[in-house]
């Protein structure tokens, strides 16, 4: 296994100097102009005015693109990474390289699409500009991104071509990003990979380029997003949505005769195709899901297992998944020894694998999900689910089959059932309390309040509450909970301070205090834009407005030193 490529400084962690670096840099490089495309040179300068440096749109949405081959010699390498300055550290391109084949067992003859997960080296400074973090907290909880981990999407390549020593061409074209927008960055991998595998480098640099002309992934706007002569149009969903709606984008509208791929999801796997092999269990699987249950999927093509495991993260959607899932896992992962060791009990976590070594070596884990050829498929577990078994859905699906209803439609319904249940389960959850919680005080309350009051399914619910207060999901729900309250109380505070008359209280008070108020606001202020508290923006305005009254009624000794602090 050896390792190709360079890696200079990170697009997003630019000091002065390597901006200026960077802008020699790009007057001296040749410019790439995409048939069809408007000249780069115009592009920046637009960039420029909405004060984005070179790369900065295309950081926003990948941190590179990687290309990984075999040699004979060397085994997985990797032989490109764009942009150039893109920094992987070593630990990170070998598990890159790795993750990018299947297993040589899968036998994945022509093309394979297929996603992975993998832990950030530690120590390495988080790369993305805080442009992100403002898009971050309008999305989702389960869909933000997690600073820990890269996403890995992977179009994978193998056809017998008589020329080479080997007697068969293997190359993969990988996506590395933050984002977990799995069905939309597929779609772009579905556009441009067959075509780079027959033209290589220049042409990856002219995608990589209409990436940067991107705009920015803003959650709840429709976004147009040309790449290599086609277009796709996208939207991102919202923390706002109403659970469960898919803001699909319209067909008809006018002026979208230049569209060439609508996607009415970015993040969605094909729910029902992913259960079919174990439908019958699905609620048994949602409750593994749920209480953050060792699972691990055993399935014959990374294809298979990446898309299960997401698939298993989503069922609990609105809900977040918060610990660790990684859609597909080999035995060269750098975390393969923390996960399969027998010395301690398994650790939550979901696996995707698909070497069968995994077959002894997780033979100990409490929950192993088969499927594809591995036969026979099916659930191998002692767990007794806490619910009973809802006939209703099973009938419902087996109906769908009979009728060959579309794999779409079923996943409709199935999605449709598990954001009920989950629902059903985390209302007399809200809105919890701000200091901690109390689980037998809410014990008391779900005889009034509880779930049967949403949920026909009938079972052991107090049982299942007892575990899933126990789980890391639970932990994680709480805290990101408190977070959002904590943040709306802030949020109005502030507005309450907008409506008060500040300068009459001044008038009553010290000047000691006057200062000591002037700059309790100002870390208002501060505090309100670094946490992105919920504010509207005319409450920031109105309260800096206070503030500059305040301070031009205060002697002028005092306002030369407060004007100073508000433009540190």
């Amino acid at each position: 296994m050896a390792l190709r490529g360079l890696a200079g400084s990170g697009p997003g962690s630019r000091g002065p100097l390597d901006e200026a670096v960077a802008a020699d840099k790009e007057r001296e490089a040749p410019a790439v102009v995409v048939a069809g495309a408007t000249p780069e040179d115009d592009e920046e300068d637009e960039g420029r005015s909405r004060g984005l440096l070179r790369w900065d749109g295309f950081s926003a949405w990948l941190h590179c693109v990687c290309v990984v081959g075999f040699d004979l010699e060397l085994g997985q390498a990797v032989e490109v990474i764009y942009p150039q300055h893109s920094k992987l550290t070593d630990k990170e391109k070998t598990n890159i390289c790795y993750l990018s084949f299947p297993d040589s067992n899968s036998g994945c003859l022509g093309d394979t699409q297929f996603c992975f997960r993998f832990r950030q080296s530690s120590g390495r400074r988080v790369s993305l500009h805080c442009l992100l973090d403002q898009f971050d907290k309008d999305l989702p909880v389960y869909l933000k991104k997690d600073p820990a981990y890269f996403y890995g999407y992977v179009y994978f390549r193998q056809v017998r071509d008589k020329t080479l020593k080997r007697g068969y061409f293997q190359k993969s074209l990988v996506l590395i990003s933050k984002l977990p927008y799995i069905h939309f960055f597929h779609t772009v991998l579905k556009q441009i990979a067959p075509e780079y595998f027959e033209k290589n480098e220049p042409y990856l640099e002219a995608a990589c380029n209409d990436v940067d002309r991107w705009p920015a992934p803003v959650p709840g706007k429709t976004l147009y997003l040309p790449i290599m002569g086609v277009v796709m149009k996208v939207r991102i969903p919202t923390c706002h949505d109403k659970p469960g709606t898919t803001q699909i984008v319209q067909l008809t509208q006018q002026g979208d005769a230049h569209i060439s791929v609508i996607l009415p999801t970015v993040h969605e796997v094909d729910l029902f195709r992913c259960f079919c092999p174990v439908f019958l269990h699905s609620q048994m699987l949602w409750e593994l899901v749920l209480l953050g249950e060792p699972l691990v999927v055993m399935a014959p093509s990374p294809s298979e297992s990446s898309e299960t495991v997401l698939a298993l993260v989503n069922c609990i959607s609105p809900l977040k998944y918060f610990s660790d899932f990684r859609p597909y896992f080999t035995i060269h992962d750098s975390e393969f020894k923390e996960y399969t060791t027998r010395t301690q009990a398994p650790p939550s976590v979901i696996l995707g694998v698909t070497n069968p070594f995994f077959a002894k070596t997780l033979q100990h884990w409490p929950h192993i999900i088969r499927i594809g050829d591995l036969k026979p498929a099916g659930v191998y577990t002692s767990y007794k689910p806490y619910l009973n078994r809802d006939e209703d859905i099973i009938k419902q699906l087996q109906k769908g089959v009979q009728q060959k209803r579309p794999s779409e439609a079923q996943s409709v319904i199935l999605r449709r059932y598990f954001l009920e249940l989950t629902q059903s389960f985390i209302i007399p959850l809200s809105p919890p309390q701000l200091r901690q919680f109390l689980p037998e005080e809410f014990m008391k309350t779900l005889e009034k309040t509880g779930p049967q009051l949403t949920s026909r399914i009938k079972g052991d619910w107090i049982g299942l509450y007892r575990h899933f207060l126990k789980s890391p999901n639970f932990d994680g729900w709480f805290k990101t909970r408190r977070k959002e309250m904590t943040q709306k109380l802030e949020a109005l505070h502030l507005e309450a301070l907008c409506e008060e008359d500040l300068l009459l209280w001044t008038q009553k008070h010290t000047e000691v205090e006057t200062v000591d108020l002037v700059l309790k606001l100002k870390n208002k202020l501060l505090q309100a834009d670094r946490e992105h508290l919920p504010v509207k923006p005319d409450t920031m305005e109105k309260l800096r407005t206070h503030i500059d009254a305040i301070i031009l009624a205060l002697p002028e000794d005092l306002q030369g030193i407060l004007l100073k602090t508000s433009m540190t």
